[in-house]
């Protein structure tokens, strides 16, 4: 028998979450398409992140390059599949919670970049690495991963002790 309470989000805490997500997205690319020039670089924490700004026709990792149109209809279909997921229950465990409301924040953050501009924004450039240039939506979506991750694990453990 598990002893420690279950921790839950209420759909509008969900919900609430993806909104932030979409804001502190869509603020951050705004802020970077109006201060950074394209392909140069400025250093925001020495050694670890640089600001770099960059348009994305693609997905990461260059995958589906100019494929704006596609990728814009498979965030909308996206978008509304995970909002019909959330819609379903009132409550939701906490992580599978974190994890709805990053992804459908990520999902609609860059959608709205693909639809209305036709490429996504991206600026964040990590120094120590060779790795894609990203934005807040592509974290908020690699979170919600780590939270599906967590909360499968989590589940399996508590199906385990029961």
């Amino acid at each position: 028998m598990n002893s420690r309470p279950a921790r839950s989000m209420r759909r509008g805490s969900v919900v609430a979450l993806s909104v932030l997500m979409v804001v502190l997205d869509q603020l951050s690319k705004h802020w970077a398409r109006s201060v950074l020039l394209p392909g140069g670089s400025l250093p925001f924490i020495p050694g670890l992140l640089q600001l770099n700004l960059v348009r994305n026709t693609g997905a990461a990792f260059s995958l589906f390059r100019d494929s704006s149109m596609p990728l814009g209809i498979l965030s909308l279909v996206v978008a509304i599949g995970v909002s019909i997921w959330i819609w379903r229950e009132a409550r939701r465990d906490l992580w599978m919670g974190l994890a709805l409301g990053f992804l459908l924040g990520g999902t609609i953050g860059n959608g709205i970049d693909r639809w209305r501009l036709g490429h996504v924004t991206d600026f964040l450039e990590l120094v120590p690495i060779q790795f894609p240039i990203f934005n807040w939506a592509d974290v908020a979506i690699n979170l919600a991963v780590l939270c599906f991750a967590i909360d499968a694990f989590s589940n399996r453990d508590d199906q385990t002790n029961s």
